[in-house]
This record gives C-alpha cells, sequence and structure tokens, in this order.
C-alpha cells in the first residue's frame, strides 16, 4: 500500500478546524473597556485587520500577559494571512496558560497546515480537555500517521468516528496503519468502505482483495476480484492475484489455469514464473514446475531468482547436482544477495557505487580503526568488487574480516566474508568452519549455509550434502512466500495517499 501522503490544505479545509473568531472576541471583554472590545470587534469584521492589529497593539501594551488579547492577535495575523506572525502570540498565550482553548486552536491550525509534528502534543492537550472532540482525533491520526506511528494513528482514527466517512484518502491511511499492525480483517472492512465510495475502480478492487487475502478470506478476495476477471482483457496483475486467491482458497485447477493465462500474457514477468514454481511445490508437481521455470529461463536468462527457484525444485527430486548448479548460477548472476545488511544499507547510501562505499568506509575507520562493523563492511564490499587472491585488496579484505571476527565473534555476517574469503582462497576447511559458526550465530543465514555446501564439496565430504541443499530450499521457500507478503504490503502502502 503506498506511503498516505495527507494533503494539508485539503485536510484542513475537511475538517472545518478554523477558530471561531466571535468566540474568542467574547473573552475580550474580562480585560477592555467596551469601546476597546467593540473597536476591535468592528475592525475584525470589515477585515480591517490593520486596524485592528493597531488597536490590539495599545491594549497588549496595557495587558502583556493577557491571554485573550494575544489570542485575538494571532487571529488577526492569521486571518490577514501572515502565519509566520500569527503563530508566536499563540505560543506565548499557551506558555502563559497552557490550557486555553482558542489559543490552542489558532495554535494547531498554524502547524497542522504546515504538517509539522509539534502540533501533536498540542492536539493531545485539547483531547484531554476535550475527550469527545472527533476533529481533534481526526488531526492526531493524520499526523501520526506520517509520522509513522500506526499505533497511535489507528486509535485516534476510530476515536475521530464519523469524520472521515467520505475521505477514501485518509480512510487508506487508516487502513494501512491497520495492515501494519498486521489487522488484516479491520483492513479488510475499511477497505469495503472506499471501494463502495468507487466501486468500479479497478485500484480499489485490488487492494481490497489484497487484504482480504492477507487476512485469510480467499473466497471474500474472489467475489471482489469477479467484476475484473470477467472484463474484457482483465489486467495481468489482477489475473495474478486472482490465481493466488483461488489457491488459497482450494480450487488449484483455476490457479493454474489462470496462471498459464496471464504469462501468455506477459511472458517476461519473472513474478509469474514464482508463483507457478510456489504453487507446484505446494503440490509436490515438482517437474511441472522445473518445466515453468525453464520457460521463465529462456525469457529471462538473466534473472537470479528463477534459478533459485528452480534449484529449490531440483532438490525437491533429489537431483542435487542440477540443484547446485541453478544455486551456483543464481549467486553468480546476484552476488548482492550474499552481500550483508550493513553493506547493503551503505550501498543505498552510495546509489551502489562500490568505490564511493569503500571510500566512506575507510574514511571513517581512520576514527575508529578498531570497530568491527566497519571493519566486516569493509571485507564484505572488497569481496564484491571482486578482489583476487595475491592481491592487496584481496589481503586487506582478509585482514578486516578476521580482525572484525577477532573483535566481536558474533557478527555472523563478518563470519560469512571470512568464509568467503577462505573458499576464494582454497582453504576449504576453514570456510567451513566459519561457516557453521554463522550457522551456529543465524540458522537462516542462505548465503552461509550455500557457502558450507561449497566448501563440503570441495572437501569431498558429500555426505551432508543433500540434508543441507533441502534446508536451503526450505529457507528459500520460506523467504519467497515472505517476499510475496512484502509486495502484498506494499501494494496497500503505495496506495494510500490521504
Amino acid at each position: 500500500m503506498p506511503d498516505v501522503q495527507v494533503s494539508k490544505p485539503k485536510i484542513v479545509q475537511r475538517l472545518g478546524f478554523i477558530v471561531i473568531y466571535s468566540g474568542v472576541l467574547l473573552g475580550v471583554a474580562v480585560a477592555q473597556s467596551i469601546a476597546d472590545r467593540e473597536a476591535i470587534a468592528a475592525a475584525l469584521s470589515k477585515s480591517d485587520f490593520a486596524s485592528a492589529l493597531q488597536l490590539l497593539e495599545s491594549a497588549l501594551r496595557k495587558s502583556p500577559n493577557d491571554v485573550e488579547l494575544l489570542t485575538m492577535q494571532g487571529v488577526t495575523y492569521e486571518r490577514q494571512g501572515n502565519q509566520e506572525q500569527a503563530l508566536p502570540p499563540f505560543q506565548k498565550a499557551l506558555q502563559i496558560s497552557p490550557n486555553y482553548i482558542p489559543a490552542l486552536q489558532g495554535a494547531i491550525q498554524i502547524l497542522y497546515q504546515d504538517g509539522s509534528p509539534k502540533a501533536i502534543p498540542l492536539l493531545e492537550r485539547i483531547v484531554r480537555l476535550r475527550p469527545v472532540d472527533s476533529t481533534s482525533h481526526g488531526m492526531l491520526a493524520v499526523l501520526e500517521y506520517q509520522q509513522g506511528n500506526c499505533p497511535a494513528a489507528v486509535a485516534h482514527f476510530e476515536k475521530a468516528g464519523s469524520l472521515f466517512d467520505t475521505q477514501r484518502d485518509a480512510l487508506h491511511a487508516y487502513a494501512t496503519c491497520l495492515v501494519k499492525l498486521q489487522q488484516f480483517e479491520k483492513a479488510a472492512a475499511v477497505f469495503q468502505r472506499t471501494l463502495a465510495m468507487s466501486s468500479n475502480d479497478r485500484r480499489e478492487r485490488q487492494l481490497l482483495a489484497s487484504v482480504q487475502l492477507m487476512a485469510h478470506q480467499p473466497r471474500n478476495s474472489i467475489a471482489t476480484l469477479e467484476p475484473l476477471v470477467e472484463a474484457d482483457n482483465p489486467a495481468p496483475e489482477t489475473l495474478e492475484l486472482a490465481a493466488n486467491a483461488y489457491e488459497d482458497a482450494g480450487n488449484t485447477e483455476k490457479a493454474v489455469a489462470i496462471l498459464r493465462q496471464v504469462i501468455l500474457l506477459e511472458p517476461q514477468n519473472v513474478n509469474l514464473y514464482l508463483d507457478f514454481a510456489q504453487l507446484s511445490a505446494a503440490h509436490q508437481s515438482f517437474q511441472v514446475g522445473i518445466n515453468v521455470l525453464s520457460d521463465g529461463i529462456g525469457q529471462q536468462p538473466n534473472s537470479a531468482q528463477l534459478y533459485f527457484a528452480r534449484g529449490v525444485l531440483y532438490v525437491h527430486i533429489a537431483d542435487y547436482d542440477k540443484a547446485e548448479a541453478d544455486l551456483a548460477k543464481a549467486y553468480e548472476l546476484e552476488p548482492n544477495e550474499s552481500l550483508t545488511a550493513a553493506a547493503q544499507g551503505l550501498l543505498a547510501v552510495q546509489q551502489n557505487d562500490l568505490d564511493r562505499a569503500m571510500s566512506d568506509v575507510k574514511e571513517k575507520l581512520k576514527s575508529k580503526p578498531n570497530d568491527p562493523l566497519l571493519l566486516y563492511v569493509q571485507a564484505d564490499v572488497l569481496t564484491q568488487k571482486g578482489a583476487e587472491p595475491g592481491t592487496a585488496d584481496f589481503q586487506l579484505a582478509m585482514q578486516s574480516a578476521k580482525k572484525a571476527v577477532s573483535l566481536r565473534p558474533t557478527i555472523a555476517p563478518a563470519r560469512a566474508v571470512l568464509a568467503k574469503l577462505y573458499l576464494d582462497s582454497g582453504h576449504n576447511r576453514e570456510a567451513a568452519e566459519q561457516c557453521r559458526k554463522a550457522l551456529e550465530i543465524d540458522p537462516k543465514d542462505q548465503a552461509s549455509l550455500y557457502r558450507l555446501i561449497q566448501a563440503l564439496r570441495k572437501t569431498g565430504e558429500t555426505e551432508q550434502l543433500p540434508e543441507l541443499l533441502k534446508r536451503l530450499a526450505l529457507l528459500r521457500q520460506e523467504s519467497t512466500k515472505q517476499q510475496k507478503q512484502r509486495s502484498r504490503f506494499t501494494l496497500v502502502e503505495g496506495d494510500a495517499q490521504p
């Protein structure tokens, strides 16, 4: 689901959260003569802001800490369109009287329009004073969503009641947070409301169907997608989603038929072949899955994912030589598959520029030469750059990895990098030892498991390979399922635009 980017001006207009100027004026009588009060009111009613400000300036010289006058000054600037000068009077009034509601409302209005999280504590103050104020709860819901605080956002969306009933973007934000909190049934109910607003919107139907699958409601998902599937020229992504729904509902025959149909429509779509492979594995139709994946590789010969998937299916039919060959090809095509999380994070910052990444790490190591994390990232990046045995870069990578492991033995990725370096230099037993230690720390480390298989193959200790390949296949299948779930999350998050 796309991230919901709330449009501040629209939300402000919709919420109608504006200072009631007449209500503010009532308090002026406490501090000013009736004549002064009437003069300020008259100036504001005529939008004569210059005169109103002049009168207020005079009054504030006599009573500089009068919260009502300060609030009136803020209101006047705000109505004049001068937001920058409007905020300080409200803030000063709140320093004097923190719970003075007109000043709270004025400050909140300005901060909310700017999308500032500084409005949050002020709104929280309002709802403590007025627990059933649905408008304030609605504004808090939007701001907390924008800050990524979904638990708080959901609570305030619920308390906002019917405030957002006709606002699709805000409801998308609400549903997005429910999905992130894994409250899928509630999220589906919210998306049903948004679909009711625009029943012909294909995207809305796909969103609801996707969330219904997350909520384990495949039959509901099928019903939601039915108008799209039965339409002329249904979109491939709709058919893919429908295939998943039919499979989850136990109608494998229909799922297979739809997947074959959509593969013909989009033969270059890697995900379709992966879906078919997953379905084949679930029903132990391994050879059928292998055949379809081979077709996919014919269409996309450089897809590491397809080789990974076919390698997994070869494991299931005990064709371990072909399994190893496919896994080797996959890692060759996608070397970053084994790149550690820390290194991937650095590369993302450096836009996948290994030279710049290396330069950045070296610069940091100047001030922290014994930082084990930096040392293992240096070793990792050097291996990704293709450092070869006998070169200075390879020696530096080996030294860095060894030092990182000695400084902090529990860093599994450092041991994984060291294992690769040992493999590359022909020290296969040492590589196997590092892989085993890495797997003790992280049993789901696919790269270390694959390298252990490589090392044992090279040392001739092949009796363990079938079991290790099965273990790798299970891990790969699990990660594929998780990736599919993440894709559904992305569909939902990518569509939330309040």
